[in-house]
């Protein structure tokens, strides 16, 4: 196992490439404790001690203070994960103990999301911005069903858009009442919705 390269990683860190590829990232004083340096050759048993002893307990250590801040899912860490240099073993690792200790939690994730936004955005809204954090299809369309059960939030939330934006279906004209439903179109609400309260909305944003 040659050392091929040692790169800057950023002000106290180097990337360490063995046999070509990139293999993990160290501070720079670890380099001088575990004798790396480019073109000589590490033991085998002293890379395992860096992976499963040294840059694993990093690793859980770094997701830890994260999710110690505030909610995340499981591909933001993992991606976050990815972005410190960690090899995959350790961030599998890392992962699973954090979902061990309930601390990454994608339902719970997903269920505090919704229930914060369910009344101001659309569903369809909502399913994509889930979907871009990695929480998986299924789950998204299962607690979108249970959080929305009457369907009256999407009613609601249409209604506080409305509102927001001071439309009046008294006062409107034709052409504002086509542009207001075209903008919440493109939010994702539905049309029969979009239609219904358009029609009824007065100033204040209440029914008719």
């Amino acid at each position: 196992m040659l050392i091929t390269d040692i790169i800057e990683f950023d002000k106290k860190r180097k990337k360490i490439f063995i046999d070509e590829e990139f293999a993990f990232v160290l501070y720079k004083g670890e380099l001088n404790i575990y004798g790396i340096k480019e073109q000589t050759e590490i033991p085998e048993n002293v890379c395992r001690e860096i992976i499963d002893v040294v840059l694993t307990k990093r690793a859980k250590l770094r997701a830890a203070n994260l999710l110690a801040k505030r909610e995340y899912t499981e591909n933001q860490i993992r991606n976050k994960l990815k972005e410190g240099g960690y090899p995959p073993i350790c961030i599998e690792t890392a992962i699973s103990c954090m979902k061990t200790y309930h601390y990454l939690d994608d339902e719970r994730y997903a269920a505090s999301y919704l229930a914060s936004r369910l009344e101001k955005k659309s569903k369809r809204q909502l399913s994509m911005e889930l979907l871009n954090r990695g929480i998986e299809k299924e789950m998204v369309q299962t607690m979108l069903e249970e959080a929305d059960q009457d369907g009256e939030t999407q009613v609601r939330a249409v209604r506080a858009l409305l509102k927001k934006k001071k439309f009046s279906n008294q006062t409107s004209t034709y052409e504002e009442r086509q542009k207001i439903s075209a903008y919440l179109y493109r939010k994702g609400f539905s049309t029969d919705i979009i239609q219904n309260e358009v029609n009824s909305c007065q100033f204040d944003g209440e029914e008719s």
